[in-house]
């Protein structure tokens, strides 16, 4: 199938790749020529000089971009070029009210749009293996799942549009509360004179268990911050989770903590410390 795939940060950059190892003649596009330019020489795809150019007649375009005002500028240039009937997946965490407007754009131009949010970070891009929230038209969703197989290990339609986007912010309300949960945790163990790693071991194996204390307690024990989800990004992430909050009258107490928590972080010269960097302030 021709593809196009928009933004190569460190999410998008290798998932195109996975396309192009799925066998897809794979276009590319980035605002930062070099970065297009360097998966062309890694993956052997093409690129194109705008997105116009790189999604002329294809039947998927997949994007991967930093916000509501970068897809719609992205989508003012594709909607048009790409092939009619064609569909639309934005992997870009996003707001669901953009996301539901964006697939009313695309289905006035004859085209569909399914928001797919993902989790897994860069580790999960890499290696093929993230989740996907989608949201969207049924039948757009069962055109685009085949496609999000190169680089997903799992892929849930939640809903119609927007749903993926609203999917993405449980998530990451769920993935505050937890990694707070862990640096405390730490904080208290390193405290109490615990060996931390035997602390590690026990309550791993029962109720506390959670990806985040698996991936985590031991970079997080050691100060290692420079990897991963970087806090700017999970702020930009809570920020949209607040605002929709405020919007449908949940109440995100913990989420508001400590998303100031993140704003303490940035202080300190986080803004791009992974996520785990909430002991960091801890031990100040």
């Amino acid at each position: 199938m021709k593809l196009a795939f928009i933004g190569l940060g460190v999410m998008g950059f290798p998932m195109a790749g996975h396309l192009a190892k799925a066998g897809h003649d794979v276009c590319v596009f980035n605002r930062s020529a070099a970065k297009a330019q360097a998966w062309v020489r890694t993956h052997h795809g093409e690129t194109g000089a705008t997105v116009a150019e790189t999604v002329k007649d294809c039947e998927i375009v997949a994007l991967c971009v930093g916000n509501d005002d970068d897809v719609r500028a992205v989508l003012g240039e594709a909607l048009p070029a790409m092939a009619p009937g064609g569909v639309v997946i934005d992997h870009t965490t996003a707001s669901a009210k953009l996301a539901r407007e964006a697939a009313e754009q695309a289905s006035a131009l004859g085209r569909a749009f399914v928001d797919a949010p993902v989790s897994g970070g860069q580790a999960g891009a890499e290696g093929g293996k993230l989740t996907v929230m989608a949201g969207g038209d049924q039948a757009a969703f069962d055109r685009a799942e085949p496609v999000m197989r190169a680089y997903a290990k799992a892929i849930k339609r939640i809903g119609g549009p927007g749903s993926g986007q609203l999917a993405k912010m449980v998530n990451q309300i769920c993935i505050a509360g937890v990694v707070q949960g862990i640096a405390e945790g730490l904080h208290f163990a390193k405290n109490a004179g615990l060996d931390e790693a035997l602390v590690l071991e026990a309550i791993s194996q029962g109720a506390a268990q959670s990806w985040q204390m698996e991936n985590r307690w031991g970079t997080m024990s050691q100060g290692q911050y420079a990897f991963g989800f970087a806090v700017d990004w999970m702020r930009k992430d809570l920020g949209l989770t607040l605002d929709e909050a405020r919007a449908n009258g949940s109440s995100l107490q913990l989420t508001a903590l400590v998303d100031q928590f993140y704003a303490e972080v940035q202080a300190m010269g986080g803004r791009r410390w992974d996520t785990s960097s909430l002991l960091a302030r801890l031990q100040r």
